[in-house]
């Protein structure tokens, strides 16, 4: 029998309904108050939105519906910040993050909570973990928390609100660290992202004894069928996921153990789907770019926010019985493949479906080279002393991406190479974020 969902009492207690059951009426008419009172915030104190939302009134938005009428968000509005989106004093703003951009010049995204806002990013992780964690759980957590309120930091403070015992270790850049700490502490629960934490895991069962953990959650980057089975198959785990970024202000939607889509963090974020290449919204179910807008925030709130992640709202109810709404696992995200001439949209998540099924592979970068010829190349890092052999594996790896439809095409058709360079594991794994294929001449 699938538990009931944590968040749904929590959910109910955030709309002013503590105590009874969650409702969709209930939940679209609390969006509705906050959606309005939102606009009204923004359009009065931040410069932004005061241009923005000019010709808007929020008191006569009467449905949810209105919402696709309204200007959207974008991330070149937070690169360039002119006029700013700030709608508090900097005495009031109690943590910044800077988001890099992906390009090579630039100016990066700057995102401002309160203590207010970051007061809710702590309740929705605190809820949200009892999804997987219990009481007296001891949860090791592999992301950075040495600053107060980084995801870190933020977990741990949940942890210890519901019980768990919160082991901090941060970015496992060294295998042989983190895997020692894994067998010290024995965790019941372990967080991390998708790669790094698949990395741990086959360097501590090639370089000792067996660990058994229950509960995985992954977060902060895609997490391919691959990478969740490998963990799955070594762990002996129930595998969770999150979905979130840091515009949303850390937590999106966690899975339920019914593991059938996100159940969204509604009291918080109103969220909407719309074609990439219009901003128009799709048919409800229907795949297209995800877009949410801020339903409490106060330093710095975002109206119809455009994500970048292509996903899907899941439609009927969840085995779980919660009313929550529902986002399939996200497709891809827009710009984070390479589009290879009449083949299609070459996608990091392909290439991890291919390569990670190789027991002994812990990650890879890989980087596409116009040419001519055009060339993919894939530096593959593997454990030290596990078979096959180095020129095997390479082999074998190259078998494996030749046989995706996207690179068979783009072979055929203008002459792709594939490069394949194996190496040993690697002191230090990628940086933390979300993992794309990087362009540029071969190295």
């Amino acid at each position: 029998m699938i538990p009931t969902n944590p968040l749904d009492a929590w959910t109910a207690q955030q709309i002013g309904r503590p105590g009874a059951p969650l409702t969709r009426a209930e939940l679209a008419a609390y969006q509705l108050r906050q959606l309005r009172q939102t606009l009204a915030w923004a359009k009065a104190k931040s410069p932004f939105y005061q241009r923005r939302l000019a010709s808007v009134d929020a008191a006569d938005l009467s449905t949810l519906d209105a919402l696709r009428e309204l200007p959207q968000t974008t991330a070149d509005d937070l690169r360039t910040n002119d006029p700013p989106l700030l709608c508090v004093s900097q005495s009031e703003v109690s943590r910044i993050v800077t988001l890099e951009t992906s390009a090579t010049s630039g100016p990066a995204k700057r995102i401002f909570f309160t203590a207010q806002d970051q007061a809710a990013t702590l309740d929705f992780f605190d809820h949200g973990m009892r999804v997987l964690a219990q009481p007296g759980d001891r949860v090791l957590i592999l992301f950075p928390g040495e600053r107060p309120g980084s995801v870190g930091d933020q977990l741990a403070q949940a942890l210890r609100r519901q019980g768990a015992t919160p082991i901090a270790y941060g970015w496992p850049q060294d295998l042989a660290a983190a895997a020692a700490t894994l067998r010290r502490e024995r965790p019941d629960v372990v967080v991390g992202a998708p790669v790094p934490l698949l990395a741990v895991a086959r360097y501590a069962a090639a370089t000792g004894l067996p660990v058994r953990v229950r509960s995985v959650l992954l977060s902060a980057d895609q997490a391919s069928a691959a990478v969740r089975r490998g963990l799955a198959q070594l762990w002996g785990c129930e595998i969770f996921e999150h979905y979130g970024m840091t515009e949303m202000g850390l937590g999106g939607g966690v899975d339920c153990a019914a593991h059938a889509g996100y159940h969204m963090r509604e009291s918080e974020l109103l969220v909407e789907f719309v074609d990439p290449a219009n901003g128009e919204p799709v048919a409800d179910g229907d795949p297209g770019e995800l877009v949410f807008t801020t339903l409490t925030r106060r330093g710095m709130p975002l109206v119809r926010y455009r994500s970048g992640d292509i996903s899907r709202r899941l439609l009927g109810a969840c085995a779980c019985g919660s009313p929550l709404a529902r986002i399939e696992r996200i497709h891809r995200r827009i710009g984070g493949g390479v589009e290879q001439s009449g083949a299609g949209e070459l996608l990091i998540g392909a290439l991890d479906e291919a390569i990670f099924p190789f027991a002994s592979v812990i990650d890879f970068a890989a980087t596409f080279n116009a040419g001519p010829p055009p060339t993919l190349r894939l530096d593959v890092a593997r454990v030290a002393g596990q078979p096959p052999s180095d020129a095997a594996l390479a082999a074998d790896v190259c078998a494996a991406l030749e046989a995706l439809p996207v690179i068979a095409v783009a072979s055929a058709a203008q002459g792709l190479r594939l490069s394949v360079n194996i190496a040993t594991e690697r002191g230090r794994l990628c940086h933390a974020g979300k993992r794309t294929i990087a362009t540029g001449a071969d190295r």
